[in-house]
């Protein structure tokens, strides 16, 4: 079978599909803008899309996203031509739909079978919209309007695509109901063979000293620090942790760019704004045990993670970060939001603890209470495994699901 993946940022979320294709013998191939001439990668031979240079035009604040979603669409639908041209016909597109490449593919080919990937759907009422009230503190009426119009690219390709993935229930029943029925719920995978829990890991920090699981650790794991990850709620809470805490150190790992939501007040960035509300409550000997790690590479992420003793995740009702799994999956104990789709994982008191999202004093309570009880600790980790392992190891769950989705399709 000839298989075509398309992803802004190949592999993405098919790093395990696409070779795991491309390793049953089937013809692998990617468009993507990630890299700039042809190359192999696993199997699979990726090659380039290119944006051209646009002229500045004026676009109303709400097309802004189509019109971006369309020029990529455009740029790599010539790219799709060249690729036909050349004799490549797919008998399946995998697409993540969500920059818009794939929008005018089956215009390239018209016989292939197209699936993509359901990350979200956007809706207008709570707690999609206005979970926060501090960043949105109503619900306008033109907000309805705004999201009808950024879910265009979503319906386009309800029109052309024969099957959906997604990765939790929540962000499947986002959908409506009429593309809803044809999206398989199916997480994308986690090596729990490699993520495992270590007793002997250790840490080295950018200063040299090496931290392990002798030491009170407290981590917190954003792909950037913003408020849609409760990164503010999490800064609110450290004057009061650090205070009954003299002993812990608190390990904060996430770039200070903007993955999701509002962008902050221009020249700054949210993780300065929340440092410099809080740094004036926290005594210098106590700010020294906070330490801002950046982004690092993923062989430190794990070892992040091994030596933490008390992980804490929260989130607005969205999409699920890949580093909960990967916290469970290393026996961590976890203090992580009551909202969804993190309740389809955690349980509370079964294999995690669950605090209201915005409440700072029960998340500093839940840290607490962990880091006193070891015994609870790890029950909630081995157990937290254990659901991992059974429900979303990639060898032997994950990946046979999505493979067995792929040979449906065709």
């Amino acid at each position: 079978m000839k298989i075509l993946f398309i992803h802004q940022n190949f592999p993405g979320q098919f790093k395990h599909l696409a070779p795991a294709l491309a390793k049953h013998g089937h013809d692998t191939v990617a468009l993507t803008l990630r890299v700039e001439k042809p190359t192999k990668w696993n199997g699979v031979r990726v090659l380039p899309y290119k944006l051209k240079p646009r002229a500045a035009q004026n676009t109303h604040p709400w097309l802004v996203d189509f019109d971006t979603k369309v020029t990529r669409a455009e740029a790599c639908y010539h790219a799709a031509v060249q690729l036909r041209e050349q004799g490549f016909t797919p008998d399946l597109i995998i697409a993540h739909p969500g920059w818009g490449e794939s929008l005018f593919l089956k215009d390239v080919w018209p016989k292939a079978k197209m699936a993509i990937y359901c990350e979200l759907y956007h809706k207008a009422e709570y707690p999609h919209t206005g979970f926060d009230k501090e960043f949105q503190p109503e619900i306008r009426a033109t907000e309805a309007m705004r999201l009808r119009l950024k879910n265009v690219n979503n319906h386009e390709h309800f029109d052309i695509a024969d099957a959906g993935i997604s990765p939790t229930a929540f962000q499947a029943d986002t959908f409506p109901p009429e593309f809803r029925d044809k999206i398989t719920v199916c997480h994308d995978g986690i090596h729990t063979d490699v993520l495992t829990p270590d007793s002997a890991a250790r840490l080295t920090l950018p200063t040299g000293e090496t931290l392990t699981r002798k030491d009170e650790l407290i981590t917190f794991v954003n792909r950037n620090l913003e408020p849609y990850r409760g990164y503010h709620v999490f800064m609110r809470a450290l004057p009061r942790l650090l205070k009954e805490r003299p002993n812990a150190r608190v390990l904060i790992v996430g770039g200070e760019d903007v993955s999701y939501g509002a962008r902050p007040p221009k020249g700054q960035t949210w993780k300065q704004i929340f440092i410099d509300e809080v740094r004036g409550q926290i005594p210098d000997q106590d700010w020294a045990r906070v330490h801002f790690l950046g982004r690092i590479p993923y062989d430190q992420f794990q070892s992040l993670l091994k030596v933490s003793r008390v992980h804490v995740y929260l989130t607005y009702p969205f999409v699920l970060s890949w580093s909960l799994f990967e916290t469970m999956s290393v026996e961590g104990a976890i203090v992580a939001s009551k909202t969804a789709p993190v309740e389809e994982a955690i349980i509370h008191g079964q294999n995690g603890r669950l605090v209201d999202f915005f409440d700072k004093d029960a998340l500093v309570e839940e840290v607490t209470r962990l880091l006193d009880n070891a015994a609870e600790r790890e029950e909630l980790g081995r157990a937290a495994r254990k659901l991992i392992v059974n429900n979303y190891d990639l060898a032997s769950i994950c990946l046979p699901k999505q493979l067995s989705w792929v040979e449906s399709l065709v």
